[in-house]
């Protein structure tokens, strides 16, 4: 049996996902294709534009086997973070052949070589010191940390620069830590950038992918279904078309008066005793806070040169949903272990899921009901973050298109 381990989002899910998914195959000549998943919050620090179980089956219909969700602890973190949850919970399975990712370079080796020269330097005065000059040079923090590496402007172009880049290195980053036999590999990123807004045509080849950003723009602009139709995978726009009837799509926008009723709540104490909230940061929010009007325009009055409009917008997202500090630096002591909790998988897949039950080190929790009996308490803490963020989530859904509340507890895992 060869299992092949995909990291992903899918918000939304399209075209690019689906081709990933078959080159992923193809390369690896994998039997089961096994995605983690972000559940209904990103690592971008914004709620995913559709909820998880939509998504899952999306994946499930465009060739996945089998989707289980990354914790929130892990899928609202940093790169370093959400990568070392991630590949953690894969490493963890017992039966992961491969780790198949999206990249700009499209050269595992190269991506390696950089993960381990990090790795190294991060551990070196001189390299903490040589970052620093570089930001007060006025150097952005990709460029800064190349320099601090020792790769010349040249040589580094954009491999710690670009997002899918960054990713693929901490993601061998994390398999070098773990000293896991999972194998990198990596498929050049083909069609629209990360950050592209303009959509593609639906008869455009495959170097033609819209990127989700797009797709999640144009929506947000006031586009609806039809405009971003040819963007979708033939097999996901029946299940599009349902989750939108059954509720719809979301944005920051939506879950504006849920975090300034959060961070009213929170001001008096401050806010850097959640993840990544420094005190500068926390002292700005407080500041700030009689000028908020949305999510996107408060991520605007915090804007500085040491802090990214994400890094912001993900410190934000983790006051919201009462993710700590003290939290990560948990999961980061216990090696990023966490439980393997399904959202959803193919009928066929029925080998592999007897295989992981044999092998895996941590807990596979296909019902709920059986966390107490299964699960540690820290792994019990991890599932009440989870389970808190989709009632959150649903809340904004269920208010937004007078919807009833589906309750956590009572959805049924998609099986195709």
């Amino acid at each position: 049996m060869k299992v092949t381990g995909i990291i992903a989002e899918y918000n939304p899910f399209h075209k690019g996902h689906a081709y990933h998914m078959q080159k992923a195959r193809e390369l690896t000549q994998a039997d089961y294709l096994l995605v983690v998943m972000s559940g209904d919050f990103t690592q971008r620090g914004t709620p995913a534009l559709l909820d998880k179980y939509s998504r899952a089956r999306m994946a499930l219909a465009c060739g996945a086997d089998l989707v289980l969700e990354l914790p929130v602890r892990f899928a609202c973190a940093s790169a370093e973070f959400f990568a070392g949850g991630a590949v953690s919970l894969l490493h963890q399975l017992g039966v992961v052949d491969a780790l198949c990712f999206g990249s700009e370079c499209g050269n595992a080796g190269k991506l390696q070589k950089a993960a381990a020269a990090l790795s190294k330097a991060e551990a070196s005065e001189i390299y903490g010191n040589t970052l620093r000059q570089g930001l007060r040079s006025g150097l952005s923090f990709p460029a800064a940390r190349a320099r601090a590496l020792g790769y010349g402007e040249d040589e580094s172009g954009d491999l710690f620069a670009l997002p899918n880049n960054i990713l693929g290195i901490e993601y061998c980053r994390a398999l070098l830590g773990l000293q896991s036999a999972i194998r990198p590999v990596t498929i050049l990123r083909k069609g629209a950038g990360y950050h592209d807004a303009q959509m593609q045509g639906e008869k455009d080849s495959s170097c033609g992918f819209s990127s989700a950003f797009a797709i999640r723009h144009a929506l947000q602009e006031g586009g609806g279904f039809a405009d971003i139709r040819g963007s979708l995978p033939e097999e996901t726009r029946e299940i599009w078309q349902s989750s939108l009837r059954e509720g719809g799509t979301v944005s920051e926008k939506d879950f504006s008066p849920l975090l300034c009723y959060r961070l009213l709540m929170e001001a008096e104490n401050g806010f850097s005793s959640y993840a990544d909230v420094t005190t500068d940061l926390s002292d700005r929010l407080r500041k700030n806070l009689n000028r908020f009007t949305g999510w996107h325009e408060f991520c605007l009055l915090q804007n500085s040169k040491d802090m990214t409009y994400t890094r912001i917008s993900r410190c934000l997202c983790h006051i919201l949903l009462g993710l700590t500090g003290e939290k990560q630096e948990e999961s980061k002591r216990l090696s990023f272990s966490s439980y393997a909790r399904p959202l959803g998988f193919r009928k066929s897949a029925a080998p592999l899921l007897h295989a992981i039950k044999q092998n895996s080190k941590i807990p596979f929790l296909s019902k709920l009901a059986d966390a107490p009996s299964l699960l540690s308490p820290y792994q019990e803490e991890m599932l009440k973050e989870d389970i808190k963020a989709s009632h959150i989530y649903q809340t904004v859904v269920s208010g937004k298109y007078d919807k009833p509340f589906p309750n956590e507890y009572q959805r049924q895992i998609p099986v195709l």
